[in-house]
């Protein structure tokens, strides 16, 4: 799938309606995970596509997070971003806020590691490292557990997302994990040249 949106502006998109360094780095890393299971599952002639899906699959949260998914599809089609982009970025909030269930295999790739990068993320930020580089399954099971810990990140979503993708969760921590370690330095660079 093509969209005739360049990724520079599709940052530009981005950066319009998202200021804080927070959503930008999520949007970023959503963007790097999504690129790895585009390649990892085979469907690398779509990886620009999945990639872009991730980086504005939030493009209305910051501003807009009582219509999340809601505003979305009037700032993407007025981006000349198709209907197979607007369907996609709104399943990723499939039964929270958006009633578009995940279809496609990258869709439900988005619904499921999308709530897991924040859990991912703030159990890399605890850790000597602050790095996914060094992070196994073992450990991020076990915050998994503490429901205390990034609370915000919803075990129900990912538990559903690793169901709707036919994994086991530990499947899904794992490749998510090693999508993070392959994006974690270019994101870091990324931010800085941004100012962030």
């Amino acid at each position: 799938m093509q969209e005739n949106l360049g990724r520079q502006q599709a940052l530009e998109l981005l950066r319009e309606y998202n200021k804080e360094p927070f959503h930008i780095q999520h949007a970023l890393t959503v963007e790097g995970v999504m690129d790895w299971y585009a390649r990892e599952l085979g469907y690398g002639e779509d990886a620009a596509f999945w990639s872009m899906v991730g980086l504005l699959h939030d493009i209305d949260f910051e501003r807009w997070p009582e219509e999340h998914c809601k505003k979305a599809p009037e700032l993407l089609r007025a981006a000349g971003l198709s209907d197979a982009f607007v369907h996609a970025v709104c399943s990723h909030a499939y039964g929270i806020c958006s009633d578009v269930e995940p279809e496609h295999q990258m869709e439900k790739v988005l619904f499921a590691a999308d709530e897991l990068t924040g859990l991912i993320g703030a159990a890399a930020r605890m850790r000597p490292s602050k790095s996914v580089q060094d992070m196994e399954v073992s450990s991020l099971k076990k915050k998994f557990k503490d429901k205390k810990f990034a609370a915000g990140c919803s075990r129900d979503v990912i538990s559903q997302g690793a169901e709707r993708l036919g994994w086991p969760l530990e499947e899904l921590m794992e490749k998510t994990i090693l999508a993070m370690r392959s994006c974690e330095e270019r994101i870091s660079r990324e931010m800085e040249a941004l100012g962030l």
